[in-house]
């Protein structure tokens, strides 16, 4: 298949962003703004909102390669679809979509396939400007992840813990979060996993942290959490393989190659922190020795 046709409205719209004229960009804004319900009304609304005529939104959906504006709403349709698609919905369309090759192969394939995408779609400016954000010593970093995205966010503090000072780890359970959120100021980063289905919770922590001025780094996936609104950073990973579950490899692989990076531009602290922690791993014998 294409890559185009496999490629979201909001990805078309990014890759074209060069190519678009002034009134072209004003009518993306507008439709990356409450993607991807913003493009879902008429034409004539969705121009009317964007202060554009109608022939611009004709030639905008053109242009990122659909033939016509009801091939852009189907389009979002079934982007919208898979946003709200729950275990047993994406596992009914696997089943009924499920070509004969092992699962082994096919899980295999869309994983890779999902890593070279979500790694192809991370400029090097966005990925250095998250791990310079990470790697000050001055920024205080705070954790959060949700139901399921909460182990990546473990994994990711686990790490980031022993590299540097100051990182906490935000509780999934929101009842605490004003208690963490406190003594959040302008130079604090918090560090968000939010996939679908997108978690009410973790959208108001993130609105929370921008009204204090904290730095929101994102990682969701391929439809953007509502909580990109109020991200500095957004890392969308791809996310859909033959499984009523989401898969977490590409993000995990981000995620990994980010704690490298920020490692690295420590080393000096973080070496003298892993011999201390080294030290009292073997001095309470917590790990078996041969």
């Amino acid at each position: 298949m294409d890559e185009t046709a496999k490629a979201t409205v909001a990805e078309r719209l990014r890759a074209h962003a060069a190519t678009l004229t002034r009134s072209e960009r004003q009518l993306a804004d507008v439709i990356l703004g409450a993607y991807p319900a913003s493009g879902l009304g008429t034409i004539t609304s969705l121009a009317e909102g964007a202060q554009v005529s109608t022939p611009t939104v004709a030639r905008l959906v053109q242009k990122i390669g659909f033939q016509g504006f009801p091939a852009f709403q189907e389009a979002l349709r079934l982007e919208l679809n898979e946003k709200i698609s729950g275990p047993l919905t994406k596992r009914e369309r696997w089943v009924d979509d499920a070509p004969d090759e092992h699962i082994l192969n096919r899980f295999t394939k869309a994983v890779i396939d999902n890593i070279g995408r979500s790694l192809g779609e991370v400029t090097p400016g966005q990925f250095d400007a998250a791990c310079t954000l990470l790697a000050d010593p001055v920024r205080r970093i705070h954790v959060v992840g949700g139901r399921i995205t909460r182990t990546l966010a473990d994994y990711f503090f686990l790490h980031l813990q022993v590299i540097r000072e100051n990182v906490t780890y935000i509780a999934s359970n929101s009842n605490a979060w004003p208690h963490y959120l406190l003594d959040v100021g302008p130079d604090d980063v918090i560090v968000i996993f939010d996939i679908r289905r997108y978690e009410n919770s973790t959208l108001r922590l993130a609105e929370l942290a921008r009204e204090r001025e904290a730095k929101v780094i994102l990682f969701s996936d391929q439809w953007q959490s509502p909580v990109a609104e109020f991200a500095d950073i957004v890392f969308q990973n791809r996310i859909a393989v033959p499984s009523a579950w989401d898969s977490n490899v590409a993000t995990m692989l981000l995620v990994e190659i980010v704690i490298a990076e920020v490692q690295e531009r420590n080393w000096t602290t973080t070496k003298a922190r892993m011999e201390a922690l080294e030290e009292m791993f073997d001095r309470t014998q917590f790990f078996r020795k041969f």
